[in-house]
């Protein structure tokens, strides 16, 4: 998913490298702290999320920076990078109104949540896979539009 921002890219990069703002946007990721002998948002640099979910409880991940290309591309593993539960990236270019910035996350190949709600629930594979691509993209949706508000000089929901 994609969305045009009245922003230049180097207003909006430190927006999409700041992952303590995720949480302000999703309904899920509760909070966000650097993990121990990490900072900020450089190659390597590994942050520990809590999260909620009704259907799972609460949890906590620890997510890597995989991806770091100043102004282009900023994306993190969520668990180990060689076999991550999921994968997360923000891509930013020149756009019509100053910047276009995408979103996207890739389940896998580890296990995640998913993985373990369809393990107790077959039957509901395809029930389960629906409402977790509903959540993902609505907080995604939020986020990309939080991030535009803020570069846009709102208050970011």
């Amino acid at each position: 998913m994609r969305v045009d921002i009245a922003a230049p890219p180097d207003q909006v990069w430190p927006l999409i490298t700041d992952v303590m703002l995720l949480p302000r946007f999703s309904t899920e990721l509760q909070d966000v702290v650097w993990a121990p002998g990490s900072d900020g948002p450089v190659l390597g640099a590994r942050f520990i999320g809590r999260n909620s979910n009704p259907a799972v409880g609460e949890w906590t991940t620890t997510s890597q920076i995989v991806e770091f290309d100043p102004p282009r591309a900023f994306g993190w593993t969520v668990g180990d990078p060689e076999s991550a539960a999921a994968t997360w990236r923000f891509t930013l270019a020149d756009g019509p109104a100053g910047s276009r910035l995408g979103y996207r996350a890739r389940l896998g190949p580890g296990p995640s949540g998913v993985t373990m709600l369809i393990g107790r629930h077959p039957e509901r594979a395809e029930e389960i896979i629906a409402s977790r691509l509903a959540q993902f993209r609505a907080n995604m949706m939020a986020t990309l539009a939080g991030i535009r508000d803020i570069a846009e000089g709102g208050s970011g929901g």
